[in-house]
């Protein structure tokens, strides 16, 4: 039986539960693009050492934990594609005025239309993306 999906659900759960405790001890959305933006625009410099603590522990985390956990990602080995994604992840972000965490996690947990759609329209807007790039142009 297949149990990759576990990983998913574990990770989905762990994401979950850092969003909730994130929300009940600041009151405001755990969305990282929006962390990030109110560390470089200085909106949130009454919170700095915590949103550093938080965006310090999503790269960290993940660098301690890949000597015990492998997995198969399939990511390109092209560096201007790579690039291009990161690009676009960022301007998407901005012009949605947000990410998948602050959209897709709390903003459907909290049943926010704003998020739901969001989430939507990323979601679709990725799977064109990715079928065009896989399958119509061979560049992953």
């Amino acid at each position: 039986m297949e149990t990759d999906w576990i990983w998913g659900f574990a990770g989905g759960a762990l994401i979950g539960t850092a969003g909730a405790i994130f929300l009940l001890m600041n009151g405001r959305v755990m969305g990282a693009s929006g962390l990030v933006g109110g560390i470089v625009d200085g909106t949130d410099r009454w919170m700095w050492r915590e949103t550093l603590a938080f965006l310090f522990g999503l790269i960290v985390a993940p660098a301690l934990l890949r000597p015990v956990f492998t997995t198969q990602t399939h990511l390109t080995d092209s560096l201007p594609v790579i690039l291009l994604a990161g690009l676009m992840v960022g301007f998407g972000s901005r012009l949605a005025n947000g990410c998948t965490s602050g959209h897709g996690v709390c903003g459907i947990s909290r049943l926010s239309l704003r998020g739901i759609v969001a989430t939507v329209i990323y979601i679709g807007a990725g799977g064109v993306v990715m079928a065009l790039l896989r399958h119509l142009w061979g560049v992953i």
